[in-house]
């Protein structure tokens, strides 16, 4: 099949699988496409990289970046910033419900000053706040669960069979091979295969998500057609994870996904005994299998891994013979910069050409020190304290908010899960905001002519009134 007709045949697919799975009574707004865009950059690559098809960048390009991108990102956030000045009494209430997040947000500021690269630090502080816009952008969004479905549909729907086109198709963009092993990977729409497995386990928790709650509706023919659109997304999701062989990431998927049925299906599970019981298995086992290899041969052995986590442990141990000040850190996103870098690759072995710590408790460590890690332990408490309140008030949310920080929690194990501008750090941003309960309606006028009713306590008859619940008395 020639490239321009299965580029044809993807298209086509796309738009269908998208007008399928729309939910026409949803009130969400236009101005989601602002944190789509964000998002599919997020879990893609940068554009900029989209014009480059080189086998891999030098510290130094790493780090200057890109004009293009820079631009792009700017337009959004600004866009993002007027959409909320648009919604000042949500984005008010936001703030003041969100102090750790706002808190870790002004440190990270903060430590850009005793960065290496003071300027570099802070443009891509700026890009931090960005994903905090984004978020906020679909959380205060007057529809949130439409915003919320929408959001996590229309960034799946377009980067997962984009994906697998490219991994048949454009071999060039999609294509590298191991610096190890010479063994061939597949990357998909992102720069390499961790990073394609970051957004299969990001949005396709969401699409498992949407399809376990699109069955639970009633029966009717807009219920099967986006029944199908969701279960070919969810098909192609595994199919990708088989491409991108990153066993973190699909292994958080498969658990999570059972935590979302379970909860979804069995009303045991909702109870909020359960649902502790149930995160604390999933984080114990991962935690003990991992670092205290408790069961750990079994485990290793099925998932086609050794027990030193493919060298995970040999690179943590490394990286802290190169980390800065104990308390403070490097500064913001700085320990991967400059003549750091440079060291590291030097040191050969398992470190040689990484640019991240594969855990991401340390690499919060590296960057921001000791009282870094200690605002996120924050972030993290309240943040699974505001999940509970979700799923007593928006049980259909909370569900999704609970799988994607379990997620991240476990997936930051064993790779950078807390790192700025990824898919796994907006789905924990997403997940643990304390999101302000939606503002009742105000009354409405209306002229109520010839019958008395009772308003308030009090009897009205014959003239306008504010309309609310009341009880007919007499005509």
């Amino acid at each position: 099949m020639s490239r321009l007709l299965a580029t044809a045949i993807y298209g086509i697919l796309i738009w269908i699988v998208y007008n399928s799975d729309r939910d026409r009574k949803s009130k969400a707004s236009n101005a989601l496409w602002i944190p789509i865009a964000w998002l599919l950059i997020s879990g893609s690559r940068p554009v900029a990289a989209w014009l480059y098809t080189g086998s891999s960048l030098s510290p130094d390009q790493l780090m200057e970046g890109s004009p293009i991108d820079a631009a792009v990102r700017l337009g959004l956030i600004t866009a993002g910033i007027v959409v909320l000045t648009k919604r000042q009494k949500s984005f008010s209430k936001f703030v003041q419900k969100n102090r750790p997040m706002l808190l870790f947000l002004f440190y990270c500021a903060v430590s850009t000053v005793w960065s290496d690269y003071p300027d570099v630090a802070f443009k891509r502080w700026i890009r931090l706040l960005g994903d905090f816009i984004m978020i906020l952008v679909v959380l205060t969004d007057p529809d949130r669960s439409g915003a919320i479905k929408r959001v996590l549909s229309s960034v799946a729907i377009i980067l997962f069979p984009v994906s697998v086109m490219l991994n048949k198709y454009y071999p060039e963009f999609s294509r590298y091979y191991d610096l190890w092993t010479g063994r061939q990977l597949f990357s998909g729409v992102a720069l390499d295969k961790n990073m394609l497995g970051m957004t299969c386990l990001v949005y396709g928790i969401g699409m498992f998500w949407r399809l376990v709650t699109t069955y639970k509706e009633p029966k009717g023919k807009q219920r099967t057609r986006r029944l199908i659109a969701q279960a070919i997304i969810v098909a192609m999701v595994f199919y990708l994870f088989k491409d991108a062989d990153s066993m973190t990431s699909e292994s958080c998927f498969i658990m999570m996904s059972g935590l979302i049925a379970a909860m979804t299906f069995s009303k045991i599970a909702r109870k909020p005994i359960v649902v502790h019981l149930m995160v604390l298995t999933i984080v114990g086992i991962t935690f003990s299998t991992l670092f205290l290899h408790i069961g750990g041969g079994f485990a290793f052995q099925k998932l086609g891994r050794n027990s030193n986590l493919t060298g995970r442990t040999e690179i943590w141990s490394g990286l802290l013979h190169f980390s800065g000040n104990p308390v403070f850190g490097t500064g913001f996103d700085s320990f991967w910069m400059g003549n750091r870098m440079k060291r590291i690759w030097a040191a050969g072995g398992q470190l040689y050409g990484i640019n991240e710590a594969h855990n991401g408790y340390l690499e919060t460590y590296l960057n921001l020190g000791w009282i870094g890690v200690t605002l996120l332990a924050a972030c993290i408490v309240t943040g699974y304290r505001n999940i509970l309140t979700a799923l007593r008030l928006e049980p259909e949310i909370g569900r999704i908010r609970l799988g994607l920080f379990v997620a991240v929690i476990v997936y930051s194990f064993t790779e950078a899960g807390f790192r700025a501008n990824s898919s796994v750090w907006l789905a924990f941003l997403f997940s643990i905001a304390a999101v302000p309960s939606s503002p009742v309606p105000k009354p409405k006028r209306s002229l109520v002519v010839g019958k008395t009713y009772a308003v308030d306590g009090k009897k009205q008859h014959g003239f306008s009134v504010d309309v609310v619940p009341v009880r007919h008395l007499t005509a």
